[in-house]
């Protein structure tokens, strides 16, 4: 079997050989530092993204199979993305910027994370008319023009990439990008304002949220359309922290969830009956809106400090939920026993079925390169 194949057995509860080992991307910090303590040179890897030939390369020295963020994503977000901007410079040294979704945040030469919000463009009906509506129009380009990794060379959908998706024997999996019905206007709108937003124009609200899914739709009706079989349906959100959704988890159920059911009901038509969603932070809250509306895969299913495991969602919805995380990235800064202990943590998971190990983000800046190479080894032997 294949790394595709042992994938998808796992998740529809089939057979396998052996669990692929699966991570999910690199920080770009992590990367400077390996290389800067001798394990390879920068250059060796160029342009390193999802699913990319470098990363490709890097998974392989590692001792990985795959990265399970190998996705096909059509362009989702506004269009034309503005044009970021310096608006000004503190005396500490900080940049008040203008981003790509009109929002103006706070950036630094060594200011890692997700950025402080300052303000934001879209404030209400008038810029939403004026600037932002048309921003969200379907054109066959959002589509046709993304980048797909066809065996080690990148080739644009339209210009090859199409051929080598379409080959029914292909060795990755590919997830389809679904888009984003609520993070991504979250990113523009402000978690705050678009909390108030939700009571203070109820109606601009909605209209944003459809607008929006309309367009996710499209993306994914042309994208099936073209004839590629995609393995797996994928949403990325992030809308939750460690303490739970950054949404009230009714509105979101009652506005939010139909578009789901729109989408996973297309994706269904098509044969693809395996859908995952990218969520960060406390989920709890939301899976009930996300399962009854088609999603069965939750991913990354983050530890973190507040234990999050497939096994008590299993519990609670059956068998219709299945996971791809749940890795404690932590233990790679620690040594060989956290490591061993964390592998031992994980077998009544698997053994669980229709779940696949998977570290639970981006391998951190102080994992140590040995322990990583270490968990691959091992996990190899234990779930051989």
């Amino acid at each position: 079997m294949h790394t595709r194949q042992r994938i998808l057995a796992a998740l529809n509860y089939g057979d396998y050989d052996r669990l692929p080992i699966l991570h999910f991307g690199f920080w770009e910090a992590t990367l400077k530092k390996w290389a800067a303590e001798g394990h390879f040179e920068l250059n060796e890897y160029p342009d390193i993204h999802d699913g990319s030939p470098a990363e490709d390369a890097l998974s392989r020295k590692l001792g990985f199979d795959d990265t399970y963020h190998r996705i096909f994503a059509p362009h989702a977000r506004i269009w034309p993305p503005f044009e970021p901007q310096v608006i000004e410079l503190l005396p500490d040294g900080m940049r008040k910027v203008l981003n790509s979704d009109g929002v103006i945040v706070l950036q630094g030469d060594d200011a890692d994370g997700i950025p402080a919000e300052i303000d934001h463009t879209l404030k209400g009906r008038k810029e939403w008319d004026e600037i932002y509506k048309e921003r969200y129009r379907f054109f066959p380009e959002r589509v046709s023009h993304v980048w797909v990794n066809c065996g080690g060379v990148m080739k644009r959908f339209d210009q090859g990439g199409k051929d080598y998706l379409l080959d029914p024997n292909r060795e990755t999996h590919i997830l389809l990008h679904c888009g984003s019905l609520y993070g991504a206007i979250r990113d523009v709108v402000g978690v705050v304002n678009l909390s108030y937003l939700a009571s203070d124009d109820e109606a601009l609200f909605d209209e944003i949220i459809e607008t929006n899914a309309e367009l996710c739709y499209r993306n994914t009706e042309t994208a099936l359309a073209s004839g590629v079989r995609f393995d797996i349906g994928h949403f990325w959100e992030d809308i939750c922290y460690k303490n739970g959704p950054l949404v009230s988890p009714r509105v979101f159920h009652k506005k939010v969830g139909p578009h789901y059911r729109r989408i996973t009901d297309l994706l269904r038509r098509y044969g693809i009956d395996l859908v995952s969603l990218d969520c960060d932070g406390m989920i709890d809250h939301l899976i009930p809106t996300w399962i009854e509306n088609g999603i069965n895969i939750m991913f990354p299913i983050e530890v973190g400090t507040w234990g999050a495991s497939l096994a008590p969602w299993r519990a609670k919805y059956g068998k219709v939920i299945r996971g791809v995380g749940g890795v404690d990235k932590r233990v790679f800064a620690q040594d060989y026993a956290a490591v061993d202990a964390e592998i031992e943590r994980l077998k009544p998971l698997v053994e669980l079925g229709g779940y696949l190990p998977c570290i639970d983000h981006r391998i951190p800046v102080d994992a140590k390169w040995e322990n990583v190479q270490y968990y691959c080894d091992r996990m190899r032997q234990t779930f051989g």
